[in-house]
């Protein structure tokens, strides 16, 4: 059986699924940040990357500069890229 619509539980669910490409669209950034980077030299990836890719993949019209960041520190804390990655996220 459906459930009546409810704005409350869309609106979560389109928050939700911003957050969810964000993330995504950081872990394709920083995957083509290490693909780009030569041998030996670190990756970088911005949070202008991820903003790009949200776009391009995701078709978001705008992405504020700290919400992108926020989502790169986080995946750039799980994938480990300290080791070998460089961003701006985190100025």
């Amino acid at each position: 059986m459906l459930r009546p619509f409810s704005v409350k539980r869309a609106q979560a669910a389109v928050i939700r699924d911003r957050s969810r490409n964000l993330l995504r669209s950081a872990d394709m950034a920083i995957a083509e940040a290490r693909r780009r980077a030569a041998r030996g030299e670190p990756a970088i990836v911005t949070v202008e990357d991820v903003t790009r890719v949200a776009c391009q993949h995701y078709g978001h019209l705008f992405v504020e500069r700290e919400e992108a960041a926020a989502a790169l520190r986080q995946r750039y804390e799980a994938a480990d890229c300290r080791v070998d990655c460089m961003t701006d996220a985190f100025n």
